[in-house]
C-alpha cells in the first residue's frame, strides 16, 4: 500500500483554531511532558507501508506511551481513572499537548503521523485525540486502528455506549476511535435573572419561556428591557442552528449553505442591533467573563463538556468551588432543554498505527470509554455526561444533584437531549466551514460589510482553505 500524505485528509488542515468544545480552552502552545521533537511533514511522501492490520504493533510492548491532545481534560480523565494501568503495563505514560490556537495541535500531530514510520520507537505516536468537526478527517485515513480488530475491544464491549458516538468514529463499518463522553446539549440560564424577568427560576417553567425560538426572541425582548443580554455573543446559538441543517456542507464539491445557517445569521444580526447581545465572540476574554460574577447575560448554549468544564470554571472566576460559593454565581445557574436539540463537540481517542503499545491502548480504552462504573464514577466526581446509556439513566433517575446548578439533576436533561442527536448531516468540511462561516459574519454583525460581502469572504475563505470545493 502507498502512503499519501494523510491522502487528501491531512492535506485539508484546517487553518483556524476555535475550540469545537469538550473541555477547557486550550493549553499552552509549548508541550506539556511533550515526546521528542518530531519531523516535519513532507510535502510528497510516497513510502512504502504496510497495512494497518500487520503494523499496528508488535508483539513486545514499547516503554513509552506518547499520547497527541490539545488541553489537559483527557489527562486529568487519566490520571484519575486509569494511571495505575502504567504501572500494570511496566510503561510510562508521556501526554504531547499542543493547543488548538491557528490549527497548531493538527499541524504537530499531521507532521508526528508523517514520520510515524521512520520514527524511534519511543517516539512514535502512540494514542491522539481527536473532536467532532475534524473526526473524519483522521477515521479515513490510515492512521487511526480499527477498535475492534486492531485493538480487541468487542463489540460487547461497546455496546453500552451511545450510538452517535460510533457513528461519527465509523468508516465503512470500520470503527477508528472510542469516548468518555457524550455531548448533548442544553441552555444554561442565571436563575437570579430568570426570577427577575420570568418570576421564577423553575427549570420547567423557564423551558416555557424558551421552548421554541419565537418564545426565545420574545424571553430576549423582556431581558433585555430589564437591563441584561439575552446572549453574549455573536456564536452563542451557533451550534443549535448548525446542528439543525437539513443537508451537509458539502454536496460533491459544491459548498451548499442550509436555509437554518441564515436563520442564525437574521437571528444574531437581529440580537445585535437591538442590543440583545453583549457583542463578544466565543472564547473571548468578555465572552467568560459574562459567564462570571459580574456578568449580566441571561444564558448560554452548553454541551456536557460546556457546563461542568468551562461555565462552572468561568463562573468561579479563578476561585475553588468553596470560596465561590455565596459569590452570586454558584449555584445561581440552572438549565433546561432550549429551543431546539443539538450536540456540541466530543472527544475521541484513537490509537495510531505503529503503536507498540496495543496491550495498554486496549486497557486504557476499556477503562475510560467501556466500564460503566469508571464512567458513572466520572459524572458524580465531575459532573460531566459520559458515554455509558445505563450509567447516565441510573443517574438520572436518581436523587443526584448538582450544588453549582441549585440542586439540579441535569444528568436527567441530558439523557434526554442525548436521544435526540442526529450525526446524518455531518462531513470532512464541519470544522473549517463553521469557522468559515462564522468569520465571515462577524464584519456584518458588526456593521462593517454588507451581508453580500460577507457572503463572498465566506466562499473566498472556504475555496482557500479546500481548493477542491466550489461557491
Amino acid at each position: 500500500m502507498k502512503k499519501k500524505v494523510l491522502s487528501l485528509l491531512l492535506a485539508t488542515t484546517m487553518t483556524a483554531g476555535l475550540l469545537a468544545g469538550c473541555g477547557s480552552s486550550d493549553a499552552a502552545t509549548s508541550t506539556t511532558d511533550s515526546a521528542p521533537a518530531k519531523t516535519e511533514a513532507k510535502d510528497d511522501v510516497t513510502a512504502d507501508t504496510t497495512d494497518a492490520t500487520a503494523s499496528a504493533g508488535t508483539t513486545e510492548q514499547g516503554k513509552i506511551v506518547n499520547i497527541y491532545c490539545w488541553n489537559d481534560e483527557f489527562k486529568s480523565r487519566y490520571e484519575a481513572y486509569a494511571a495505575d494501568l502504567a504501572d500494570t503495563h511496566g510503561v510510562e505514560v508521556n501526554f504531547v499537548i499542543v493547543a488548538n490556537e491557528n490549527n497548531a495541535y493538527q499541524n504537530n500531530l499531521d507532521a508526528a503521523l508523517m514520520a510515524q514510520e521512520t520514527a524511534a520507537a519511543d517516539d512514535k505516536v502512540d494514542v491522539f485525540l481527536i473532536e467532532a468537526d475534524y473526526a473524519t478527517k483522521y477515521t479515513k485515513s490510515q492512521f487511526a486502528l480499527d477498535v475492534v480488530n486492531d485493538i480487541g475491544l468487542t463489540e460487547a464491549d461497546l455496546a453500552g455506549q451511545y450510538q452517535y458516538t460510533k457513528d461519527i468514529v465509523t468508516v465503512d463499518g470500520v470503527q477508528k476511535g472510542t469516548t468518555w463522553q457524550a455531548t448533548p446539549g442544553l441552555f444554561a440560564y442565571r436563575r437570579s435573572i430568570a426570577k427577575e424577568v420570568l418570576g421564577t427560576d423553575d427549570p420547567v417553567e423557564v423551558q416555557a419561556a424558551l421552548s421554541n425560538w419565537e418564545n426565545f426572541d420574545a424571553t430576549a425582548a423582556k431581558v433585555n428591557e430589564a437591563g441584561y443580554f439575552m446572549l453574549s455573543g455573536y456564536d452563542d446559538s451557533y451550534r443549535t442552528f448548525s446542528n439543525n441543517v437539513s443537508a451537509p456542507w458539502v454536496d460533491g464539491t459544491k459548498i451548499q449553505i442550509d436555509d437554518n445557517m441564515m436563520k442564525w445569521v437574521e437571528q444574531t444580526k437581529n440580537y445585535t442591533d437591538l442590543g440583545y447581545n453583549n457583542k463578544t465572540t466565543l472564547w473571548a476574554p468578555e465572552w467568560s467573563a459574562d459567564q462570571g460574577p459580574a456578568g449580566k447575560v441571561f444564558g448560554f448554549f452548553y454541551s456536557t463538556w460546556g457546563i461542568n468544564f468551562t461555565l462552572l470554571g468561568n463562573s468561579l472566576a479563578d476561585a475553588s468551588a468553596e470560596a465561590a460559593v455565596g459569590n452570586g454565581i454558584y449555584g445561581d445557574y440552572g438549565v433546561c432543554e432550549g429551543p431546539q436539540p443539538y450536540y456540541w463537540g466530543g472527544t475521541w481517542i484513537c490509537a495510531a498505527q505503529g503503536t507498540d503499545n496495543i496491550p495498554f491502548i486496549k486497557d486504557m480504552m476499556y477503562r475510560l470509554t467501556c466500564d460503566a462504573e469508571t464512567m458513572k464514577q466520572i459524572t458524580l466526581d465531575t459532573q460531566d455526561y459520559t458515554n455509558n446509556e445505563a450509567a447516565m439513566n441510573e443517574i438520572a433517575n436518581s436523587d443526584y444533584a448538582s450544588d453549582f446548578l441549585g440542586g439540579q439533576n441535569h444528568i436527567a436533561l441530558f439523557a434526554e437531549a442525548a436521544k435526540k442527536i442526529d450525526m446524518s448531516n455531518i462531513s470532512d468540511y464541519d470544522q473549517g466551514l463553521n469557522e468559515a462561516f462564522q468569520q465571515s459574519f462577524h464584519e456584518y454583525f458588526e456593521g462593517n460589510v454588507d451581508m453580500d460581502t460577507a457572503l463572498e469572504n465566506f466562499y473566498t475563505s472556504a475555496v482557500e482553505k479546500y481548493p477542491e470545493l466550489t461557491k
